[in-house]
């Protein structure tokens, strides 16, 4: 699952998103090399023994609540009066021995075969992505039953883990809301166990309480998707409205009723117009994937530029950039909050980048007929617009 074509067939590409997507949870099963591939224990060892983690990034929960840090950790304070928790392995074993689950948040960050599962899934749907790992060895729970206010995508890595589904008992319920959803009574309406390879599908607000309860230790990774709501819908439409009159005008909040009223009706008719729009939320969608800054990298030690060395390979770092073409010699690339346009003759090598894949600058050179200073000068735009990022730097 590191590219969007193995995570469309994972989930069963446009069926999954015209009938499952935001609406029902769904268990895939699957292959354990797969995801083995993604993360496997030895991977995750070298993680905690290289990598400076400071709780709550990296966690121990048991029953609910977060262990306090000084029962798996001992805090070391460096010459330059730095302090920082250092974790007591023989410690952090005795806590999960005991029930506790190991939580490692982020992990596409310093994972690169997570980062690029993780790239791919945003890819195929259109969200942000953060990845976290869960590891756990007794049947007691960590977390208790509870949901999340954003949708995930868990991939068990190794061995089993039980999944108890209760439903939601609110609907969509947010991070920001009104009300808190009631916990669910009665049984689950699914009890399911993930199997390594596995996959399940499960829409925020749905309860569930999840145990390593099959006698193996439980490795897995929740893909978890930022929302997107009416409200944000809105919010994005205030900003756009910021251009019109109406909406920078001062609230007359003195005024008579009479002017009071004009305001509002003025406010409501800007608002109603676009909301009219059967092209509002393709408008909304285009705009969020290309201001979205995506997994933006450094590109050292070209910092004054790019050379003309074909060797060198670069990555598009914007998931969700769109590339279009006016049919009269022009395309432009939007990406990262900034549009760039090019001549015809620069498509091939754009169209070529889009998958997020390295390219060095011989390819795409030879893709589009260009020098290689050309295509060097072009790419160091993308660079200073935080759209590529140099992956190999050809030295």
């Amino acid at each position: 699952m590191h590219d969007v074509a193995s995570w469309a067939a994972r989930l069963g590409g446009d069926t999954f998103l015209a009938q499952t997507f935001n609406r029902s949870y769904a268990l895939l099963p699957g292959q354990a090399d797969e995801a083995v591939s993604l993360l496997s224990w030895d991977d995750l060892n070298g993680i905690l023994d290289t990598q400076r983690l400071e709780p709550p990034r990296l966690r121990l929960s048991m029953d609910g609540e977060m262990l306090p840090v000084h029962r798996y950790t001992l805090p070391v304070t460096t010459r330059r009066s730095v302090t920082w928790n250092r974790v007591q392995p023989a410690e952090l074993h005795a806590r999960l021995a005991e029930g506790a689950s190991l939580v490692l948040d982020s992990i596409e960050k310093i994972h690169p075969a997570i980062g690029a599962s993780a790239e791919a899934l945003e890819r195929f749907l259109g969200t942000r992505v953060q990845v976290n790992a869960y590891a756990s060895w007794t049947e007691r729970e960590g977390f208790g039953t509870h949901w999340d206010d954003h949708d995930v995508v868990v991939v068990q890595a190794f061995g089993s883990k039980r999944w108890r589904l209760y439903g939601p008992t609110r609907d969509v319920p947010t991070f920001r809301d009104v009300e808190t959803p009631e916990p669910p009574e009665g049984d689950p309406v699914a009890d399911i166990v993930l199997n390594a390879g596995d996959v399940l599908y499960l829409p925020r607000g749905w309860w569930h309480a999840v145990t390593a309860d099959q006698g193996t230790a439980s490795l897995h990774l929740t893909f978890g998707l930022v929302t997107h709501t009416g409200a944000d819908l809105l919010t994005w439409l205030v900003d756009e409205l910021r251009s019109r009159v109406a909406l920078r005008r001062d609230v007359p909040r003195f005024a008579s009723p009479t002017d009071q009223a004009v305001f509002v009706n003025d406010l409501r008719t800007e608002v109603l117009t676009e909301l009219a729009d059967p092209s509002l939320v393709v408008r909304w969608a285009a705009s969020a994937d290309t201001t979205d800054f995506g997994r933006a990298g450094t590109s050292l030690p070209y910092v004054s530029g790019l050379p003309a060395n074909p060797l060198i390979s670069v990555r598009l770092t914007a998931p969700r950039a769109r590339l279009t073409s006016d049919g009269a010699g022009l395309v432009t690339l939007a990406a990262a909050g900034t549009a760039w346009d090019f001549d015809q003759q620069a498509a091939a090598m754009l169209h070529a980048l889009m998958d997020g894949e390295p390219r060095t600058l011989g390819t795409l050179a030879e893709l589009s007929d260009l020098e290689v200073k050309d295509v060097a000068d072009l790419l160091g735009a993308l660079i200073d617009g935080q759209a590529a990022a140099v992956v190999k730097a050809g030295l």
